[in-house]
């Protein structure tokens, strides 16, 4: 069994390179696209028909969150409102409408499995990586959630992966630069953390893309990725579930930072995943390495010949089970009411809002999950000042309103709000990310800072002032 039939690389470049196109008719598994990418929709569909035309059946990944993490709209930011305000507004009908409209875009556009959605619940206030990703704190509300999601998105033929098993919600690191650890007691996992993915299977997910997180009642050794008792006793046993299991990205920290991706690709193997995601930005020499390692486990037996080819197996059966491309002229709109994604944020009463205000915007580092798409009032075209850390207080005359994400989390936004609500009382803040209850108050949450929410958030603004 080729070791390529299990393997997901990323790519620089907008065009295949001719490197991919032969792994591909060599029988490579398939492509996961980022923003870098994409160009226009045009260009994406014809980067798809290459990939079909070198492997017709080729799994063509992307992350398309329908929020903060987007990969079509990384050039001007999602139109989507994203799971946190998706489930402050707890309508599932709404959720099911978004999940079907991003999947009728991918399928468009010829992408057959999305990275999506994010089933983790946002337990602790200070994750840095999931936040608004998630659908909320509450183990129901994110189960009912992503259980329409993933239904609504799988009945129009794009496979989803419903991420990140056992759950990456109760964390206060990011596994893309460190190895978290989890302390929660096995009950409460199942009760909590696995509910979520529970329904995700029940309402017909594809598959499940594992973490990169440790937790220790469960197997206080490896990293889920790595862990036969997580993979193969929860997910496979427990769940019942009998799709592909998809790494998160092996060139993160939490994979592959001690031991390198050759090993850690060894390591998902044979512990029970099926497609391994690479990252971004792979190249020949490197799937070669990879490939390499594979082969060399399975000639000395660490890995089980038996294992690769049952992964092979479940990688081809996802591959045939997807939907051809539609035209692209059939891609929907996406188009959603603002005022109900308005009625669900987080207000503070009696704020007053000068029409002459500024929009101050705080711009820290965002997590890799999410890069360098636009956000907030900007991506929404409203004139903003962006600050730094160092920058101190803009001298503007008049009222500001100054707006981050997860305001709580960085020490200089602490600072800068603090030193606003002394020397610039009439100031209003706004948290587009998860907000604190203690830190940094927001006197305005709107769980999301997508296009869509951008939108929302200038609309209030303008009718306040008004």
């Amino acid at each position: 069994m080729s070791s390529e039939a299990v393997l997901l690389p990323g790519f620089v470049g907008t065009e295949l390179p001719e490197w991919l196109a032969a792994q591909l008719r060599a029988g490579l598994a398939g492509v996961c696209l980022f923003g870098e990418n994409i160009s226009s929709r045009q260009q994406l569909r014809e980067l798809t028909d290459a990939i079909r035309a070198a492997n017709p059946r080729a799994l063509i990944a992307i992350d398309e969150e329908g929020g903060d993490v987007t990969r079509l709209y990384y050039a001007e930011g999602s139109p989507y409102p994203g799971n946190a305000l998706l489930g402050r507004i707890d309508d599932l009908e709404l959720t099911a409408e978004v999940a079907a409209t991003v999947a009728r875009e991918l399928r468009s556009v010829g992408v057959n499995l999305n990275f999506a959605p994010d089933a983790d619940i946002n337990s602790s206030p200070d994750n840095p990586v999931i936040g608004v990703r998630s659908f909320g704190d509450d183990a129901e509300l994110v189960s009912s959630h992503v259980n329409a999601w993933v239904g609504a998105h799988e009945a129009e033929g794009v496979a989803v992966s419903a991420k990140h098993f056992p759950g990456h919600g109760d964390t206060t690191q990011d596994s893309h630069h460190d190895l978290p650890a989890i302390d929660v007691p096995a009950a409460e996992l199942r009760d909590r953390e696995l509910r979520p993915f529970l329904a995700a299977v029940q309402a017909g997910a594809r598959s499940i893309m594992s973490s990169h997180i440790v937790v220790r009642s469960i197997d206080p050794d490896a990293p889920a990725t790595f862990s036969a008792p997580i993979l193969g006793g929860l997910l496979r046993g427990e769940l019942d579930f009998d799709g592909v299991i998809v790494t998160d990205a092996l060139d993160m920290a939490g994979a592959s930072g001690q031991i390198g991706i050759p090993a850690a690709a060894v390591r998902a193997l044979a512990a029970g995943c099926d497609l391994l995601c690479i990252g971004t930005r792979n190249t020949d020499a490197q799937l070669g390495e990879i490939s390499a390692a594979i082969d060399a486990a399975v000639a000395d037996g660490t890995l089980p010949e038996e294992r690769l080819a049952d992964a092979a197996v479940r990688v081809a059966r996802l591959a045939a089970s997807v939907a051809e491309p539609a035209p692209l002229d059939s891609a929907p709109h996406p188009s959603f009411d603002i005022e109900r994604a308005i009625d669900a944020f987080d207000i503070r009463g009696g704020l007053i809002v000068d029409p002459d205000a500024h929009i101050v915007v705080l711009e820290t580092v965002a997590n890799m999950a999410i890069g360098a798409a636009p956000w907030g009032p900007a991506a929404a075209g409203a004139d903003t000042l962006p600050v730094f850390e160092g920058d101190g207080l803009p001298q503007l005359d008049g009222q500001l309103i100054v707006v981050g994400k997860d305001n709580h989390r960085h020490a200089w936004t602490r600072e800068f709000i603090d030193m606003l609500r002394v020397e610039r009382p009439t100031a209003i803040i706004i948290d587009m990310g998860w907000p604190s209850a203690d830190r940094a108050y927001a006197d305005v949450a709107t769980f999301g800072a997508s296009r869509f929410a951008g939108e929302a958030l200038v609309t209030w603004l303008e009718r306040e002032s008004s």
